[in-house]
């Protein structure tokens, strides 16, 4: 009866990371949800500067505010709040799409709410996106993992205990958002600079990218929120 739910993931920033797909089933959309945090001057949202860059209707995008704490319970609420508002315009025979920066199913808060949908018998669909540490690769220009090689991408919450273990092994480690776990990446490369290549980036995807490889430069950071880094063997 209804059209599915769609789930459209935007990338890291960059509005031509959006597929086709992505973008034409943003154009058919009725109302596009959209996250966003409170400011200290308003109302933040890359995802809606997306949208805008690539000329959605702005009258379609309804921003739904996530508070920013590890603390979920506030999160989920607002999640609960964003499903039933999606569920009943979808009832009136509404096309909604949500959105997600990145790629939605990946480390994504957002398949909280696609659960809830299928838990609830609508039919939702997700359209893939790229996820930073692939669009990182890209910019900087690396082979991220070739032949036998192994992978393991990880929160930013890991202890140097655990990113020591996976360097000894000569593992490639992608580290996501970094400031949870930066003093451990600090002493990580103090103890392996000559064991690995430490590629770190801010922001990738927008006007404000950064990619280096120089410890003196990433030692001298304070990670931002989007930041991530991926370790590779010398």
């Amino acid at each position: 009866m209804n059209h599915p739910i769609h789930f459209v993931s935007l990338g890291p920033g960059d509005p031509e990371f959006i597929t086709l797909k992505g973008v034409n089933t943003l154009q058919k959309a009725d109302i596009i949800y959209c996250p966003a945090t409170q400011g200290k001057h308003g109302i933040i949202s890359r995802a809606t500067d997306i949208l805008k860059a690539i000329e959605v209707d702005e009258s379609l995008i309804h921003p739904f505010i996530l508070p920013m704490s590890k603390e979920r319970t506030d999160a989920l609420n607002a999640y609960n709040e964003l499903f039933l508002d999606a569920q009943a315009e979808y009832l009136k025979g509404k096309q909604i799409v949500i959105v997600a920066e990145g790629d939605a199913g990946f480390y994504s808060s957002i398949q909280y709410v696609y659960d809830k949908f299928e838990e609830a018998g609508i039919p939702v669909d997700r359209i893939a996106g790229i996820p930073a540490f692939i669009a990182a690769g890209a910019l900087a220009g690396i082979h991220i993992v070739k032949q036998e090689e192994q992978i393991n991408v990880i929160p930013g919450t890991a202890s140097f205990d655990e990113l020591s273990a996976k360097i000894e092994n000569g593992m490639i480690i992608v580290i996501m958002k970094l400031p949870g776990c930066q003093e451990a990446i600090h002493t990580c490369i103090r103890q392996y600079a000559d064991k690995a290549v430490f590629h770190y980036f801010e922001n990738v995807g927008t006007g404000k990218e950064y990619y280096t490889t120089d410890i003196t430069i990433i030692h001298s950071k304070d990670f931002p929120y989007f930041s991530l880094l991926i370790v590779q063997p010398r």
